[in-house]
């Protein structure tokens, strides 16, 4: 029995946030009005704090509310939280109108304009974590350092190494099918205690509201077990958490578009969809990339992309295509596990379509190695990659002025906190020493 349901938003940050409701107003009030909540859940930093800067929401706007309004269609059971449904909620203001800067309908609009020429994205998304013995509060206590991984080595496809912690990808497997995903396979990785879950793609709407609830429910589930466990992007200087994402369009009636009689069996509309993702990735890359932290990921020689390429199974390169015939796809290799999925894809999918649209000519592929290349790097900091998103004129034709200010307002903000921060390392470095 059912007797509560979890009403949820994505906030900037690709974290679910909403409310526990009792199941009987879910049905008599929530399902038709949908709830309000405050507009500041999509104008705080990581740390629930209201900062400045943001139109939508402010003390002189008076923190006014904004609506959860369910979508049926993601409405499902979470097998690990005792009697508890979960749907997922766009996000409109009082008058029924979007919220633009809302990470599910910025999404929505970039699939609005797939659907302007017949097309479907779909996606699949790979996200890495690494799990630890010790539970959050006592992470939390020691300030994340001097932590127990589950995994003493590298268990990079071990099936022994993924024994040891069978108990708990196997509550996180088995609770991610019963809340409605399609479980592929579970593997060890490089870092010490990483490991991946991989699902099924679907359609990228789809595959963006399981990657949040995936997220969510391996933390709690994890806590259960009395570990923890993290998607940041670089938690140490060993190899970081990745999110690749694998995204193709078909027509609307279902047919594969991507492949064809051209070079390397493509079609045209493939050449076309490539070389939009080169020629804005640069730009874009705060929308893959949208933390500090991201960006350490991007090492030289670490199966992390530094070079902005395209290859045939090149994993040096940013974008890598892989399968053939109807599974021929691209993998954006940019993304850490940090990443908000729905602003990922609508990167992935805007550039696309600024490539189809301008029928961009397809540079040749590189072979061998892109860390070795002549290539454009990808940008190596969240400052860089934030100014040229602010100033991007493609950024703001896809998403519009609101949209791209809003996000940009989110980076200042990000970088003032760190740039005022004191670390551990210049402790370390300078207590004594300097």
């Amino acid at each position: 029995m059912v007797d509560t349901v979890l009403v949820a938003i994505v906030d900037m940050q690709g974290r679910l946030q909403g409310k526990r409701c009792g199941a009987r107003y879910f049905l008599e009030e929530v399902l038709k009005d949908g709830t309000e909540g405050c507009n500041y859940l999509l104008a705080v930093d990581v740390d629930m704090n209201t900062v400045d800067g943001y139109a939508m929401s402010s003390w002189e706007r008076g923190y006014g509310d904004l609506v959860m309004a369910p979508d049926l269609d993601t409405l499902r059971l979470l097998p690990w939280l005792e009697g508890t449904a979960l749907v997922m909620c766009d996000v409109e203001w009082l008058d029924g109108t979007p919220v633009l800067a809302s990470p599910r309908q910025v999404l929505r609009r970039q699939l609005e304009r797939l659907a302007e020429r017949d097309l479907v994205a779909y996606v699949g998304t790979e996200l890495e974590f690494i799990v630890f013995d010790d539970t959050f509060e006592s992470a939390w206590d020691k300030r994340y350092r001097d932590l127990t991984p589950a995994n003493q080595y590298n268990v990079d496809y071990s099936l022994l190494g993924t024994s040891r912690i069978e108990p708990l990808l196997r509550d996180i497997r088995n609770g991610m099918t019963g809340a409605g995903l399609y479980v592929e396979s579970a593997k060890g990785e490089c870092n010490l205690g990483q490991h991946e879950i991989a699902f099924r793609y679907a359609e990228a709407l789809a595959t963006c509201d399981n990657h949040s609830i995936y997220k969510t429910g391996a933390k709690e589930i994890a806590a259960r077990h009395g570990k923890s466990l993290t998607f940041m992007a670089k938690y140490d200087e060993r190899e970081g958490n990745s999110c690749h994402i694998h995204l193709s369009f078909r027509s609307t009636d279902g047919a594969a578009v991507l492949a064809g009689d051209r070079d390397h069996g493509f079609s045209r509309l493939m050449e076309h969809f490539i070389a939009g993702q080169l020629a804005c990735l640069t730009e874009f890359t705060y929308l893959l990339a949208p933390n500090i932290n991201s960006y350490k990921r991007f090492a030289k020689g670490s199966f992390a992309p530094t070079a902005i390429a395209w290859g045939l199974d090149n994993r040096t390169c940013a974008l890598r295509v892989v399968g053939h015939g109807d599974s021929l796809r691209v993998e954006n290799r940019v993304p850490g596990g940090d990443v908000n999925p729905y602003l990922a894809v609508s990167a992935i999918v805007a550039a696309g379509l600024h490539g189809i649209e301008n029928e961009l000519e397809l540079e040749p592929l590189l072979e061998g190695n892109a860390y070795e290349s002549d290539k454009e790097h990808v940008p190596a900091t969240l400052r860089e990659a934030a100014a040229l998103f602010t100033g991007s004129k493609l950024a703001r034709t896809a998403f519009g002025d609101e949209m791209v200010d809003h996000y940009a307002n989110a980076a200042r903000i990000e970088l003032d906190a760190y740039d005022a921060a004191v670390t551990d390392w210049e402790r370390v470095r300078g207590f004594e020493r300097l």
